[in-house]
């Protein structure tokens, strides 16, 4: 039995609007129905096997399904004939490779010369600090980069020589082959898709049509930015081969430490500790700001450690927009460890005073406790 034969989708078993999902279950399915490890000298099951796995190879890929939607089997017969099914004669399709240039465009198929290989994009990782995130900075980099030679301008021939076609592939850049079932179309390996060779390379860069120079670039760091923020540096990557445009320079931002302030997007936290005197009466703190301003935080009376107190547009600024985030202050209570004569003997006189009311937490607590020693002891 030939795939040939039998429409791909009745072999597959699956409808025509079947989803990548479906078809690999259903080519799994049958795959282990009628593998030859199960069936051994069962022929007609080795002949299903094969046509399935023909089925799937061509209906799993994206290109040749859409090749095989619009012309069937026709589309995969290299010099088809002239009749009806075929696509062999004048004004018809030679190949697989005419097909997908129908379809998709030469990006495909079809025998036009590559595009120039454009050069790699780069990546440079930077630290800055926060206040630098805060409120932005140009600066300049160093980095070793490929860069167009300049004595042959970037086109890789000796100055006042040329390029001439591949003989190869006659100057179309790409080069088929017939691969069992498919005809397979690739770069051609004389001239690397350029469909041009060089005869008298250049000597500053040995036919590259690039070297490698070391170069200052500007860098504008936008008010902002955050961990894994990334600055594109358009066409300030490597060089491309032979004259082909460059690649891009990313530059991948990583925040230092700082010892104040933690960040979590636009929001600044940070711990202040204060006295219990301070925790117990009320009071005003004041906090400078990355922006260089005091943040005045206004305490409540009887704020417990841990309470966290928010300023609204006191954090960060928000990347290429308007406005800034909160700052977060959380309250950290600070227990006195050197109090004097006379301290102590004004906190023995507040503690003769105590009722237990001032702290309700604690006597509450305290009170769980009884209650649960008293059920005990019951």
């Amino acid at each position: 039995m030939s795939a040939t034969e039998i429409d791909y989708y009745e072999l597959l078993e699956v409808e025509r609007t079947a989803d990548d999902k479906t078809l690999k279950s259903a080519y799994r399915l049958l795959a282990m129905r009628y593998h030859p490890d199960r069936n051994q000298g069962d022929a007609e099951s080795e002949a299903k096997f094969k046509a399935i796995s023909e089925a799937y190879e061509c209906l799993k890929d994206p290109q040749k399904r859409a090749a095989y939607d619009r012309y069937g089997h026709a589309a995969f017969q290299q010099g088809g004939g002239n009749g009806a099914g075929g696509f062999g004669g004048q004004g018809g399709f030679s190949d697989i490779g005419d097909i997908f240039e129908t379809i998709f465009g030469s990006a495909f198929g079809g025998g036009g010369r590559q595009q120039a290989r454009r050069g790699a994009d780069m990546r440079y990782d930077m630290e800055v600090g926060l206040e630098e995130a805060f409120h932005g900075k140009d600066t300049q980099i160093e980095v070793d980069v490929s860069v167009a030679c300049e004595p042959c301008g970037g086109l890789g021939a000796e100055p006042g020589t040329g390029k001439r076609g591949c003989n190869m592939c006659g100057g179309h850049g790409k080069v088929r082959s017939q691969q069992g079932f498919f005809v397979v179309e690739r770069a051609c390996p004389q001239c690397h898709g350029s469909g041009q060779v060089i005869d008298s390379p250049c000597r500053s860069c040995g036919g590259e049509g690039r070297v490698d120079r070391r170069q200052k670039l500007d860098v504008a760091i936008p008010p902002g930015v955050d961990n894994g923020t990334r600055i594109r540096l358009t066409g300030k990557g490597e060089a491309g081969p032979n004259g082909a445009p460059p690649g891009d320079l990313y530059i991948f931002i990583h925040l230092r430490k700082h010892r104040v302030f933690e960040r979590e997007g636009t929001t600044l936290f940070t711990r202040i500790p204060i006295s219990f005197t301070k925790a117990a009466l009320g009071g005003v703190v004041e906090i400078p700001g990355l922006d260089g301003e005091n943040n005045r935080i206004e305490i409540p009376v009887g704020i417990q450690s841990g309470k966290q107190l928010r300023i609204r547009g006191a954090g960060m600024p928000v990347l290429q927009a308007r406005g800034r985030g909160d700052l977060v202050v959380e309250i950290q209570v600070e227990t006195p460890t050197r109090l004097s004569a006379r301290q102590k003997e004004l906190l023995r006189e507040f503690q003769e005073t105590e009722t237990g009311e001032e702290c309700p937490q604690s006597r509450g607590f305290f009170d769980k406790l009884k209650e649960v020693w008293s059920d005990l002891t019951e």
